[in-house]
């Protein structure tokens, strides 16, 4: 996050932080950084600054545990920090071993997996959210088309 007087870049900035080397090489066996930032880009139509981190599960558990009492490791946690018309500034966090583990359980590549839960993430960074079933209608949809654009069939099916 940007420290108080950071300017915001007057495009898209996106950090990748892999939480170990071995982290970092399994990412970027399924979807190399400059293919990351594209899906990024490809949702993200603000300027500001994502911050993506990868971490094990010992520190996804930790950070579940500490920002939304849940005690277990989740696949993505998302922080917006400031959202207006123009600027985005948000930390997402993938636990990678849970990523792993949910695209085995379904039938998907770790690719297909990341990509969709780049975009989930991402979406709900700029305010989408599932709580309610009209809300996830919405953002499903829009997952769902953004990931055909990119390529990738419908996660939900």
């Amino acid at each position: 996050m940007p420290t108080k007087g950071q300017t915001i870049p007057p495009k898209l900035s996106i950090d990748l932080q892999y939480a170990s080397p071995a982290i970092e090489s399994a990412v970027s066996k399924a979807a190399p950084s400059t293919l990351i930032k594209k899906w990024v880009k490809s949702v993200t139509p603000l300027n500001g600054l994502i911050t993506f981190r990868f971490v094990n599960a010992a520190e996804g558990k930790k950070l579940n545990l500490a920002f939304r009492q849940k005690d277990y490791a989740t696949n993505v946690l998302t922080f917006p920090y400031e959202l207006s018309k123009k600027v985005l500034i948000a930390d997402i966090i993938f636990c990678l071993p849970v990523l792993q583990k949910e695209a085995k359980e379904q039938d998907k590549t770790l690719k297909a997996h990341l990509a969709h839960l780049i975009v989930h993430g991402c979406l709900h960074a700029q305010g989408y959210d599932h709580e309610i079933t009209r809300e996830a209608k919405k953002m499903e949809s829009l997952e769902i088309q953004i990931l055909q654009k990119l390529g990738f069939a419908n996660p939900y099916s």
